[in-house]
């Protein structure tokens, strides 16, 4: 990996100019420097723009799906789908990992340059937050392909992800911890937060980094570290800033993922893309969870195909997905009750729920919800993340932190295959161009 960090580090300058021509000066020519405002906005812009689209590669990888296999793209994503990740054949799509570290790369020149040349104002310091956080957020998703989920006990010697921090080109990239990960991760959210000025983009530019949206970036990292005080605050703290919902019981009311929705936050990732949407159809499992005659989220979420019920949720730019608030309503309900409010958690999960079933089905599930002790109300708020959450890039990640179930593949010639409970592959390993290239990821 030295080589090819190294590589793209020499050749981001140019790699940059080719997608924002627009918004960046060519001086001398060939070579991209940035000095203006509108300079670092575009050099950001490209970023955000470059973030890898991987999401929908994970969720051939879950229960959620059933791929398509007549499809013309089956051969792209076959060996994803068997979890077939030693000996995949060259027709695979990969996993990203360079185009994280591109995307790295821009935001550290944006860090270190941005109020060098273009001064200290607030749209300098809104720029140089949204690098921060946009850095934060690569970091985070190597670590959570690459790498064991967050243990306490063993987080300290798990082996991580490599940290890029600056443009050095002489630097040893040696995986840190799962442990130092999260804590840059976490530094970085907090250097963000104290530039951040904007609470909200409006529609069509809310794919950048905004008050609301970093601390809903805490509060996913902090769920996933299990760090449930910290989880709840910033969750309470995001949703203080706009709570609210998408009530589906009335008319015209959007797709909670639709980047117009009014709980959206961020829309940034092509959570499930068009290659996946038209190359799969909706699983059993999935279908199973819901009530179908009385959960709204079911006709908004799915639809029928030649046969097959789909997804309705991706496939479009329109339903670009990184944060929002029904996520926040379950981990503000996840980490409640993990730490023994059970009265905010209750009421968290409810207030969800009520805005997504029909009327007389929220009065019943209400009921029984409210007699469940606290284990199975744990169990309850986990499975409204995957009813509430399905095909947004969830899945493979909760699946990681909760119990790696087993998990069966199948072909109508009979062929299953299983990836079995805390499978080693579970998590990735790093993929053989990085590891030929730096023999510390070995």
């Amino acid at each position: 990996m030295n080589k090819i960090i190294k590589l793209t580090a020499v050749l981001l300058v140019v790699l940059s100019a080719s997608s924002c021509k627009k918004y960046l000066d060519i001086e001398p020519v060939g070579r991209v420097i940035p000095k203006t405002i509108e300079d670092f906005r575009g050099m950001l812009t490209s970023a955000y723009n470059g973030f890898p689209v991987h999401k929908s590669l994970l969720a051939v990888r879950t229960d959620e799906l059933l791929l398509d296999e007549y499809g013309t793209n089956f051969p792209a994503y076959k060996d994803i789908y068997t979890w077939n990740d030693n000996a995949s054949d060259g027709l695979t799509t990969p996993i990203p990992y360079v185009s994280f570290y591109t995307v790295i790369f821009n935001a550290n020149h944006v860090i270190a340059e941005v109020e060098k040349e273009a001064g200290s104002t607030a749209e300098t310091a809104q720029l140089k937050g949204e690098a921060y956080l946009l850095r934060a957020y690569a970091h985070f998703e190597l670590l959570n392909l690459y790498a064991k989920p967050y243990n306490a006990s063993t987080a300290a010697t798990d082996r991580g992800i490599v940290l890029s921090l600056a443009i050095d080109l002489e630097q040893n990239y040696k995986p840190a911890t799962v442990a130092e990960v999260y804590a840059q991760v976490l530094a970085d959210i907090a250097a963000g937060q104290q530039l951040l000025n904007v609470t909200s983009f409006e529609a069509g530019f809310n794919y950048r980094f905004t008050k609301r949206a970093a601390a809903a970036f805490a509060a996913r990292v902090y769920e996933f570290k299990g760090d449930w005080a910290n989880a709840l605050a910033s969750s309470q703290q995001a949703l203080a800033l706009k709570s609210d919902l998408e009530d589906l019981n009335v008319t015209g009311a959007l797709l909670p993922n639709n980047y117009r929705s009014k709980e959206n936050i961020m829309s940034m990732e092509n959570a499930f893309n068009a290659g996946i949407t038209n190359s799969s159809m909706i699983s059993g499992h999935l279908l199973g969870i819901y009530n179908q005659a009385n959960d709204l989220r079911y006709p908004l979420y799915f639809g029928r195909s030649f046969g097959n019920t789909v997804s309705l949720k991706g496939g479009s730019n329109d339903k670009k997905i990184s944060f929002r608030n029904g996520e926040l309503y379950l981990i503000q309900a996840e980490a409640a009750l993990q730490s023994d409010n059970m009265a905010l958690a209750l009421k968290s999960l409810l207030d969800l729920k009520v805005k997504r079933l029909k009327p007389a089905y929220y009065q019943t599930e209400a009921t029984r919800i409210s007699a469940l002790a606290k284990a199975a109300l744990l169990q309850e708020i986990l499975n409204e993340r995957e009813r509430e959450l399905a095909l947004e890039g969830h899945r493979w990640y909760d699946l990681r932190r909760y119990g790696q179930p087993e998990l069966v593949h199948s072909f109508e010639d009979g062929s299953t295959y299983t990836l079995q409970k805390n499978d080693p592959k579970y998590t990735l390993r790093f993929p053989a161009e990085a590891r030929a290239n730096n023999p510390n990821l070995q």
